[in-house]
Parts: C-alpha cells; structure tokens; sequence
C-alpha cells in the first residue's frame, strides 16, 4: 500500500498532519474503526485533534475513494480501508468485524436491482468468529 502522505496527494487532498495520522491509523488496522475509535487512538498523539476534524477527514477520504464507510450494525458506521467490493463477517461475540478475501459478493457491480437505485452495498455475515469459537470449545 502506498504512503499515507503519497495517497493523498495522489487524491488531490492536503496532507495535513491530522490527515496523514487518520490514514496512518487507518491503513495499520483491519478492524473497521468507528469515528470514536480513531479519535480515540490518535488523540494522544494530537492534543488539540477534535472528533469534528475526524468525522470531516473521514468523509472527505469516503468521497475520494481512498475509504468505505460500512454499516454492519444498523446504528455504527465503521471505515474500511479495502475500497474493493468484498463481504464481511461480524462476531456476535467480540464485535469483531472481519473481511472475507475468499467471499465475492453476489451483486458487486450492479448498479440497481430490480429498477432500485444503489447507493451503498454492504453484504454482512454475523455469528461467531473463529477465535471466539476456539475459546469456547476449549472450555
């Protein structure tokens, strides 16, 4: 993946400090953060960082394409940073959100279903992932 500070610039964005941090935080997880996640990650780091310029960062990288937000619980949005079209898996347990490599999503370039516009598509598993079923069938 390329530099943080390299991406934007290739997106037209100002790499700012703040910016280049939230794509840095970012591209080290997999773990589809929350707005309060990323604050909360990055503000030791920033004193004066406010959640505004998290959430206006974030939105800003969605419209550029360089993140997708996903919605894989009706009243959270989390940003993915694999813009390509692919599935995930939520565990019911430990809130982890997982994205399946393997799992091609059925409609990924559709455009409209049925004479129904898409604006977003999020396909989304829930159950119990691996590592959880591990604990359990381990006690």
């Amino acid at each position: 993946m390329k530099e943080a500070k390299e991406l934007l610039k290739e997106k037209g964005i100002n790499p700012s400090i703040q910016r280049i941090r939230i794509l840095k935080s970012l591209m080290a997880t997999e773990r589809h953060p929350t707005v309060k996640d990323i604050y909360g990650k990055i503000l030791k780091e920033i004193p004066t960082l406010s959640k505004t310029t998290v959430y206006n960062t974030v939105k800003l990288f969605a419209d550029k394409g360089i993140l997708t937000p996903t919605r894989v619980k009706e009243d959270e949005i989390r940003y993915d940073i694999n813009v390509y079209p692919h599935t995930h898996f939520r565990c019911k347990r430990c809130g982890n959100i997982y994205d399946l490599k393997k799992e091609k999503p059925p409609i990924k370039e559709k455009k409209e279903i049925e004479g129904h516009l898409i604006e977003e598509k999020c396909i989304c598993y829930w159950g119990i992932c691996k590592n959880c079923r591990k604990k359990v069938e381990s006690r």
